[in-house]
């Protein structure tokens, strides 16, 4: 242990940091960065941040997607359901028409088959798009946008539409559903809101 001047004199890890939920991505940022990435013919990109919306799957889970799981042959399917790795539990997404046209020019640009990872490492010795490699590219979104990384991270974007839809519906199990999460509480914590509130929406939205 060090003298108690010197502990009194340090400062705490989290100085300067937010720490706690990320923000999730405003309806405005979200097409400003489509727009951009679609400019610049950044394929992967786009076809990256799109599916990563949509799906609202964790990173670790995002990046480790192969074709086959949203595919139909040789189409990008409406509807995917993945196994996520952290609760072994299925989840269900929707892909829309702009994530679909997006994943379906990325894979044919790679020249991916069904067996492939969706978004293959550039590295060597990694089979696929590593969390921190991802990490780092929506850190570079951020930036992109004029918006400030310490505020967003990879749970900005499995946040974003699970954010709009509650807002939208205020319906708590939907969105535990689309998320995955076994339980309610869950769900209440990640949206960042009351249990009391929860509790009354989720008795309002029960069927």
């Amino acid at each position: 242990m060090g003298s108690p001047a010197s502990i009194l004199s340090r400062e705490p890890w989290n100085k300067g940091k937010i720490v706690g939920q990320k923000a999730p991505f405003k309806v405005k940022d979200i097409w400003a960065l489509r727009v951009r990435l679609q400019m610049e013919n950044r394929v992967r990109e786009l076809a990256l941040f799109n599916l990563g919306i949509d799906s609202k799957l964790r990173g670790c889970d995002l990046v480790a997607l192969k074709v086959r799981d949203v595919c139909h042959g040789d189409a990008v399917a409406s509807r995917a359901v993945v196994m996520q790795h952290k609760t072994q539990r299925p989840v269900q997404f929707e892909l829309t028409p702009v994530t679909r046209d997006a994943v379906q020019r990325w894979i044919k640009q790679a020249a991916l088959r069904s067996e492939d990872f969706l978004f293959p490492s550039r590295m060597h010795g990694s089979p696929h798009l590593g969390t921190r490699q991802y990490a780092r590219i929506l850190e570079r979104w951020v930036e992109e946008l004029g918006l400030d990384p310490a505020d967003y991270g990879t749970h900005s974007m499995r946040r974003t539409k699970a954010t709009l839809i509650y807002r939208r519906t205020k319906n708590l199990r939907a969105v535990q559903l689309l998320l995955g999460h076994s339980k309610l509480e869950s769900t209440v914590r990640y949206l960042g809101i009351e249990v009391d509130d929860a509790l009354e929406i989720s008795e309002q939205t029960e069927i």
